[in-house]
């Protein structure tokens, strides 16, 4: 049986429908939340009871963090041992929105949601339905993506569904993410401070307010324990195949000689170009050329492809410089090759 879906809008969230999130999550259920990356699978932060639902729903291994989502930074200081001022300044430039922060984890906190770690990975969402969720709950929430483990993220309620429907309790429908990627995540307990995760907030932005922020989300991916949510080699994956190629020439040679052979295949791009075949098994489409467009129409991309039934996604690289490095981080774990 599939959750209850409950229509919401995104703009000024209807007071009798939080109302209901904020009980099903006293519960101990599970909600389908929006935020401005992507969908989260939300539970109650403090009670491990209601976190081990989030494990089991997405079949995540126990020793994969989450994140806590908060209203503020005050309610984020509760849940840290301490916490740096260079934290404060990140949070003054960028909560609420796309950017979680890692420190260290407060005794009374529970080890479930951190993985065990003696972190915590926090954020406050801007979107309002998240925020008008708790501000009533007055609590904070573990909200991961709302899919299965490794699975595309959703970005929009149907995602959400067809993924977890059966064991979430409610989702909140509010319509696309507005970014479509997850938050950017950032280890302030370190001087000067690294990036975990690529994400929505890009790294330029960092750099403007930490000139000196490290990216070092190759030399950390598969570190133990884990720090942070997404860095696996293999994350964010179609069900299909998906193989990058470098150009659009070379993404359409290799997307024309797999339908070629008899594969349905999708090939995605960023370049308009007009294709000399025309190939029932071949399934193009042309993204934005511009990084947080792309970004916002890429999972659901993806996710059409595989309900579409294509075998393999074909996609053309995208350009090598710093508005793109979360669009090509998360390609490269989606990718299986």
């Amino acid at each position: 049986m599939n959750a209850r879906v409950l229509a919401v809008d995104p703009r000024a969230p209807d007071p009798a429908v939080i109302a209901e999130a904020v009980a099903v999550l006293r519960r101990r259920g599970l909600v389908a939340i929006p935020t401005e990356t992507v969908y989260g699978l939300a539970a109650l932060a403090l009670d491990a009871d209601a976190v081990a639902r989030i494990y089991a729903a997405k079949g995540r291994p126990a020793h994969h963090p989450l994140i806590a989502h908060v209203l503020h930074e005050p309610q984020a200081r509760l849940l840290a041992v301490s916490w740096p001022e260079r934290a404060s300044a990140l949070v003054r430039a960028f909560w609420p929105g796309p950017l979680t922060l890692v420190v260290d984890r407060a005794p009374g906190v529970p080890p479930a949601v951190a993985g065990g770690t003696g972190s915590i990975a926090v954020r406050a969402p801007s979107h309002p339905v998240a925020r008008a969720i708790l501000a009533a709950l007055g609590e904070p929430l573990a909200a991961p993506s709302a899919n299965r483990y490794q699975s595309l993220s959703p970005t929009n309620a149907a995602h959400v569904v067809r993924q977890l429907g059966e064991v979430v309790d409610l989702v909140l429908d509010a319509g696309p993410c507005d970014a479509g990627i997850e938050s950017t995540v950032v280890d302030v307990r370190d001087n000067p401070p690294r990036v975990l995760r690529p994400g929505a907030l890009d790294l330029g932005a960092l750099r403007r307010v930490i000139p000196d922020v490290v990216d070092q989300v190759d030399s950390v991916r598969g570190a133990a324990p884990r720090l942070s949510p997404g860095m696996e080699a293999r994350h964010y994956a179609p069900r299909a195949r998906l193989v990058i190629a470098d150009t659009w020439l070379e993404a359409y040679r290799v997307a024309c000689g797999l339908a070629g052979g008899g594969a349905r295949v999708g090939l995605v791009t960023y370049e308009k170009r007009t294709t000399s075949v025309r190939e029932e098994r071949l399934l193009v489409r042309t993204l934005p050329a511009e990084a947080a467009q792309y970004a916002r129409a890429l999972y659901g991309t993806l996710h059409d492809l595989d309900d579409a039934g294509v075998d393999a996604i074909v996609v053309q690289g995208v350009p090598r410089d710093d508005a793109w490095w979360a669009v090509a981080d998360r390609l490269r774990r989606g990718s299986t090759e």
